[in-house]
């Protein structure tokens, strides 16, 4: 690819900024749209807590990078294609592609809040569309690649991703009901269509993430921030299973409530179990095995966990009348905004030094 763009452009055009821009761009993760689902759910913590005006910011940041992203990848699709299709058929990465439908699912939600509903209604319809095409056509690619490496072996955090996604159209469809065209028993089919597959979709990615580090074991260096989203797509379904709960009565959402409302408490107690397990896991990798703590796209895989779990517990504590829950929801959401913060700013920071990179 780099070959071709030498011969179709001067020489000089490679180097300097375009040069730095084009290689980032190249190498540019499947999963950024993180940064949008991060920053999108920590801005509706906030605005549960009655922070509007910082979390206005913050979903005015989220709604930039989503269209910037966008073009970015678009962009990237088009310079960068065999880059994109190693991407999209290699099990290592190809599951971080639904960060987009995510991202899509909880900015919507995050406008909703805010009464934007001519923008967010779209954003909703577009996620689900893009969760039934990326759903089928991204394990495809996957499971039918065969170049000779074991497809266990090469599972990891960013599977879960496909459970989130799920869920995040469910969430997205259970707030947007009333500005949705169409039949309410079809809608409310869809929205508990898709909470199930993404609870059916999690217990399978867990047993084979788990299978793998059983049959290969993983190293330090390999559990990277993306198994937060082990938790963060329990947390989801949390929030999801609390909307799915209150929207208006059809058929299907009749018949799966009681199931619904029994297992989202549940669901919570295991998200908070895995916490110390995931952080003991992040004290053993930085700490005992001395990996360098250092900005990576995929940090933004850990922020949303955090934002989701705080979410989860607010959500979940306001329904039912859970006291300590939400009380472990606002403690969990500051604790977002900082790691948020923490993250925001060294991305910013490694833009900058690629820049100035490319000056000198």
């Amino acid at each position: 690819m780099n070959e071709q763009l030498q011969e179709h452009a001067p020489k000089e055009s490679l180097t300097g900024f375009r040069g730095v821009f084009f290689d980032a761009l190249e190498r540019l993760s499947p999963g950024y749209f993180a940064l949008v689902m991060g920053t999108g759910i920590v801005s509706v913590g906030l605005y549960l807590v009655g922070f509007e005006a910082f979390s206005t910011a913050l979903l005015w940041i989220a709604a930039v990078s989503y269209v910037v992203l966008w073009v970015l990848y678009v962009w990237r699709a088009i310079s960068h294609r065999q880059a994109m299709l190693h991407d999209l058929r290699g099990p290592e990465l190809a599951f971080a592609y639904f960060t987009v439908v995510s991202g899509t699912g909880v900015l919507a939600v995050r406008l909703l809040h805010s009464g934007h509903y001519r923008l967010a209604v779209p954003l909703v319809i577009f996620a689900a569309i893009l969760w039934f095409i990326f759903g089928y056509l991204l394990p495809w690619q996957v499971f039918m690649t065969r170049d000779g490496k074991p497809i266990l072996s090469r599972t990891n955090g960013t599977w879960f991703i496909w459970a989130v996604a799920s869920q995040s159209v469910a969430l997205g469809l259970a707030n947007a009901q009333p500005f949705l065209p169409g039949d309410e028993r079809w809608l409310g089919l869809l929205t508990v269509l898709s909470w199930s597959v993404g609870v059916a979709l999690y217990g399978c990615m867990a047993i084979l993430v788990l299978l793998r580090i059983i049959h290969y074991g993983i190293s330090a260096k390999e559990f990277e921030p993306p198994y937060w989203v082990a938790m963060g797509a329990l947390a989801i379904a949390v929030v999801a299973g609390t909307n799915v709960v209150n929207i208006e009565s059809s058929p299907m959402v009749d018949a799966t409530r009681a199931l619904i409302e029994s297992t989202i408490a549940v669901f919570w107690s295991f998200c908070l179990w895995l916490i110390p397990v995931l952080i003991g896991a992040g004290v053993w990798r930085h700490f005992v095995h001395k990996i360098p703590l250092k900005y990576t796209p995929t940090l933004w895989s850990m922020v949303f966990p955090i934002g989701m779990f705080s979410v989860a517990s607010i959500t979940l504590g306001r329904v039912d009348n859970l006291p300590v829950v939400e009380a472990f929801g606002e403690v969990a959401l500051w604790i977002a905004v900082a790691v948020w913060g923490v993250v925001f700013i060294a991305m910013l920071r490694h833009i900058l030094l690629g820049f100035l990179k490319s000056r000198n």
